[in-house]
């Protein structure tokens, strides 16, 4: 027969799996919500998917770019109207050439947690492609922060570094959707 201390041991890992697998979810949609075309159903325009990315973070957090690369070209962005700066000039502004994919792909994940609050590392992959047929493949390292707050698990920190950026050959992809239809009904 199990004893108090042998239940409260076990529910305390199984406190830090459930932990885990919703911080492995957030960062998974952030990454998600962040392709191009994006690939959520109903979001209509660039303002709703940076409202659904803003729904991820706390109202205090930080998203940051460091690094010899990323400091110039990222740099800090301390809460919510911040960082929705932060992704108004990102899409806000229509660039030629247009950007017509980016896609976000991660591994080596590390996730620690601790209580209610908890890190997590990850690599990234993303490729993209412009309308001009240029295209580049980036590679950044993110260490990111999160928070439980009245039970869910928040953002609190996005800190991305530059591994690498790399051309692509001119019309790397030979075929790629307009928009995406994949979450659809």
């Amino acid at each position: 027969m199990a004893n108090d201390a042998t239940i409260a041991a076990l529910i305390d890992r199984i406190e830090v799996l459930e932990a885990e697998a919703e911080i492995r979810r957030i960062q998974a949609r952030y990454m998600f919500l962040c392709d191009t075309p994006c690939p959520e159903f109903g979001v209509a325009d660039d303002a709703h998917r940076i409202d659904l990315i803003l729904d991820l973070y706390a109202v205090d957090a930080v998203w940051e770019g460091v690094g010899e690369y990323y400091d110039n070209q990222f740099g800090r962005a301390e809460g919510h109207a911040a960082i929705r700066a932060h992704f108004e000039s990102f899409w806000g502004d229509k660039r030629d050439p247009a950007l017509l994919l980016n896609a976000h792909y991660l591994t080596s994940e590390q996730i620690h947690v601790d209580g209610h609050e908890a890190t997590g590392q990850w690599i990234h992959m993303q490729p993209w492609l412009f309308s001009d047929g240029r295209s580049l493949l980036r590679s950044s390292r993110l260490n990111n922060a999160f928070r439980n707050i009245d039970g869910i698990w928040k953002i609190t920190r996005t800190r991305t570094e530059n591994v690498f950026i790399s051309s692509l050959p001119h019309n790397f992809a030979e075929t790629y959707p307009t928009t995406s239809v994949l979450m659809r009904p």
